[in-house]
């Protein structure tokens, strides 16, 4: 099916995380208009093949591999190819280094915090979808994005709805923010009936197709949580003026309520290339061939308010949010691996949120300024969490 693009000229990207949901659909929307995009460079943590794949398809100038074991592997797939090769973190920084228009940062986890950092030092436009940039280094960030000058685009489907709605608004019209959770898979389940959830389930979303751990993270409501920590840094609002409203059909993405009283939504399937297509389009809208939204046939859409005593891992963010600092770190890499735990089936799902909350009360007096600061509390972090989840009680897993 024939497309028509708005972006004109054409627009070099760089994609850092090339291989995941994200990633691969942003590359499905460039491979529907190839000539309108220059792809400098796309990164992937271990899959090789895939990778190589990826920037043969799309002419990628360099690849990068983020797990130096495969660096042979990667470099041999592309011998006479034309295509540069790297690897590692110092890989990482130069594939972010580049100089690309338009940056996605899809690297999962807080290790993409790194080649955000570079990406938005050099000014560049940098569509984020890695929340945890955010969540363990929201002040660092948005000062470099401020210093730098860079535009920063969110991703995420409720903060991308939440910046299309505020477009043109000034700060001081808004009265709150209303991020919207499907509630995941197990939204309508008590804490008994929780405990024993195999991984299989938890990754099975109702609505979205993403990948293990943010699929996690929304069987647990922690990705709300998350969220919560990043929309307090991209927009500047307190958290007492973020609230977070389930709504099962994942139609609408976000709202804005502003002081007059108008309450502002974006709507849309819920489909990721549809907030990827805005961002990679920005300043201006391009034609998708994304699933279109028909009312009629939906009917009806509901909401309710979040249960926190079934899903604590809000209460823990808030927290979090609330007591600064380290805090945040702490909660994003604890979080991490509980999570991994859980999917390689060393602890169970309710065993997730007990983890982190064990690492957040233990605390700790470190600061949290620069990123060396917050990449060492990331460690410190994922050493208790690993030992909690080495030490965790038999009894206890499933059960917390």
């Amino acid at each position: 099916m024939a497309v028509a693009w708005a972006v004109e000229p054409q627009r070099s990207v760089t994609i850092l995380g090339a291989t995941g949901s994200v990633g691969r659909s942003t590359l499905d929307l460039i491979g529907a208009a190839p000539e309108c995009y220059q792809v400098e460079a796309l990164t992937a943590q271990r899959n090789v093949d895939e990778l190589a794949a990826l920037a043969v398809k799309h002419r990628a100038r360099l690849a990068v591999i983020g797990d130096p074991a495969g660096y042979r592997r990667l470099r041999e797939a592309l011998a006479g190819t034309g295509i540069a090769v790297a690897a590692g973190l110092e890989g990482l920084g130069e594939a972010a280094a580049r100089p690309a228009d338009w940056v996605m940062a899809a690297i999962v986890g807080a290790a993409g915090l790194g080649p955000t950092l570079t990406a938005v030092r050099r000014a560049a436009m940098v569509a984020l979808a890695t929340k945890e940039c955010l969540v363990c280094a929201g002040p660092l960030l948005m000062a470099e994005v401020e210093t730098s000058g860079a535009v920063l685009l969110p991703v995420d489907s409720e903060h991308n709805a939440i910046f299309q709605a505020l477009r043109g608004e000034p700060t001081e019209s808004v009265e709150r923010l209303i991020l919207t959770a499907s509630g995941g898979p197990f939204r309508g389940r008590t804490r008994a009936e929780m405990a024993g959830v195999t991984p299989r389930e938890a990754v099975a979303h109702p609505n979205w197709s993403m990948g293990a751990k943010i699929s996690v993270d929304s069987a647990t409501m922690m990705n709300k949580g998350l969220e919560l920590i990043e929309a307090h840094h991209l927009f500047g609002l307190e958290q007492d003026q973020i609230e977070i409203l389930v709504h099962p059909e994942s139609i609408v993405h976000s709202l804005v309520a502003f002081r007059d009283g108008s309450l502002l939504a974006q709507l849309g399937q819920p489909d990721m290339r549809i907030p990827i297509a805005y961002t990679l389009g920005w300043p201006k809208r391009i034609s998708a061939s994304t699933p279109r939204l028909d009312l009629g046939r939906i009917g009806r859409l509901t909401f309710e308010a979040p249960d926190e005593e079934r899903f604590p891992g809000l209460r823990l963010a808030r927290e979090a949010l609330r007591a600064g600092g380290a805090a945040p770190v702490l909660l994003n890499a604890a979080n991490e691996v509980a999570v991994g735990a859980f999917l390689e089936g060393r602890i169970g799902f309710l065993d997730i949120v007990a983890v982190v909350e064990a690492v957040l009360a233990a605390g700790t007096d470190a600061a949290a300024v620069s990123l060396v600061d917050i990449m060492a509390l990331d460690a410190c972090a994922r050493r208790q969490a690993e030992a909690l989840v080495a030490g965790w009680p038999e009894a206890s897993i499933g059960t917390a």
